[in-house]
């Protein structure tokens, strides 16, 4: 099983609150709603199309409960998003109980690292990390990641929590696509191609051989 991570950034790799002032106000995070003034119909096409090849989902417990709330709710058969995400498998990673009716639910409570490991070996498919930006971030540093599908706003929020951060070793990542839409927005698909590499800059001169192996 691939896990593919989709979230929405800012330039400077904030994930916290794109929705709204009051969407998560933790640590005292008060900039909420930066992403909302860039959505339109391009994006919400191209995440449709993004969220279409899940076969389930992985959340965060506070992304699970937040999603709980509005998708049931939302059962119009016409809405592919909410007819993928109101019936296929969930994982949530979880330590303290969690109401699982919005199911099928898995809690995974345990050493979420080494579960989604099993998954990858075990299961096809691909698993989606929509938002849950810390569990994302664990996956990242601990390279259980397969791909990346980010939505980049023009922004620079200068608050809240990242993305990315320090791990043990540089991962690289490979460009599959980039589309800008109206609004301004760089969506981007890209593929973890294992540790990263550095060199040495000389003018004039390009790594011929790095790029062939691309």
């Amino acid at each position: 099983m691939r896990v593919v991570i989709l979230n929405f950034l800012s330039l400077d790799g904030v994930y916290q609150g794109p929705g709204s002032p009051d969407e998560d106000r933790s640590d005292g995070f008060e900039r909420g709603g930066w992403f909302v003034p860039f959505v339109d119909a391009t994006l919400e096409k191209r995440v449709e199309e993004w969220a279409a090849t899940a076969s389930g989902f992985l959340f965060g417990r506070w992304t699970y409960e937040e999603f709980s709330a509005v998708w049931p709710a939302i059962t119009d058969s016409a809405d592919r998003n909410a007819a993928r995400l109101n019936t296929l498998h969930k994982y949530v990673a979880a330590t303290s109980p969690v109401d699982v009716a919005w199911g099928p639910v898995t809690v995974l409570d345990r050493n979420v690292e080494a579960s989604v490991a099993a998954l990858k070996r075990e299961e096809s498919g691909e698993l989606q990390v929509h938002g849950s930006g810390r569990l994302g971030r664990s996956l990242l540093a601990a390279n259980l990641v397969d791909e990346l599908r980010i939505a980049i706003a023009p922004v620079i929020v200068g608050q809240g929590r990242k993305l990315f951060g320090d791990t043990q070793a540089p991962s690289g990542f490979k460009l599959l696509s980039e589309e800008r839409t109206p609004s301004g927005l760089i969506m981007c698909r890209l593929e973890n191609t294992g540790n990263g590499s550095a060199g040495t800059y000389v003018r004039g001169q390009t790594n011929l051989a790095g790029a062939a192996q691309d």
